[in-house]
């Protein structure tokens, strides 16, 4: 079984223009996010789906491998289907390219999440918060059966508690994809739930899709804005002090 890992990376975002390529630790982020992919034991292989010439060639420039996607794919699921046409697999793993610091182990977890049914067609990760995490819309919740089965995803801090002890968990963004689904997946039109919260994964579960959930192995910090690339730049120096010193896309340590 074939398993490909595809960075979505645009280049116009509105809040973050030329995100990608935005130094973090001295590197463009793009490269980051490649390290972690990279890392992961359960990808064959890694590409950075672009709609910019200019992420490519930082990509390519490192050995990396990029295809150039529509300008006017209108997400990373209509980026990642249009790579995986040019690219055959059985998996595809939707690595955010704004989440740099996304440890390598929640990768591997989504792909093994995916392969523990047959009947599985989603499936991502996600991991216990705390209740003012919970309340901040930023934060996408999802809540997930007994059988691990997501039942909603949501910027409102789901399930309401009104007796008992809460339990939230923080949905991280990152999906593995049978490669049926995915193609099926991008043909869907949006949906009401999905203009609502402004998440599309509401989209396949208003379609009847299934997405699984595994537990996270550690969090994340996604990159929407220059504050937010800050934290994340914070957040590497910690990870220093700790000494466990960071990789970056070529495998040799951050200093």
């Amino acid at each position: 079984m074939k398993v490909i890992g595809v960075i979505p990376a645009r280049y116009a975002s509105i809040r973050f223009p030329g995100k990608p390529l935005a130094p973090l630790a001295g590197r463009p982020m793009v490269l980051h996010v490649l390290a972690a992919a990279r890392a992961a034991r359960r990808l064959d292989s890694v590409l950075v789906a672009t709609d910019d010439a200019r992420i490519a060639d930082v990509v390519r420039r490192e050995g990396g491998e990029a295809v150039m996607t529509s300008p006017h794919a209108a997400s990373g699921t209509d980026r990642l289907a249009e790579a995986a046409g040019r690219v055959p697999a059985d998996v595809y793993v939707n690595v955010q390219g704004d989440e740099p610091l996304m440890p390598a182990e929640n990768i591997d977890l989504a792909v093994e999440t995916l392969l523990q049914g047959a009947d599985r067609e989603i499936s991502t990760v996600a991991l216990p918060i705390d209740e003012n995490l919970a309340r901040d819309p930023n934060v996408v919740k999802v809540v997930v059966a007994e059988n691990g089965r997501a039942l909603y995803f949501s910027r409102a801090p789901i399930p309401y508690v009104r007796s008992g002890e809460p339990a939230y968990r923080k949905h991280l963004g990152l999906y593995a994809y049978r490669a049926a689904t995915l193609a099926k997946l991008a043909a869907l039109p949006p949906s009401p739930l999905e203009r609502a919260e402004s998440l599309e994964q509401l989209r396949w579960l208003e379609a009847g899709w299934s997405v699984w959930v595994g537990q996270a192995r550690a969090d994340s910090i996604g990159v929407d804005t220059p504050e937010d690339l800050a934290k994340a730049e914070d957040e590497l120096r910690r990870v220093q002090v700790r000494g466990t010193c960071p990789r970056d896309f070529r495998g040799e340590a951050i200093r």
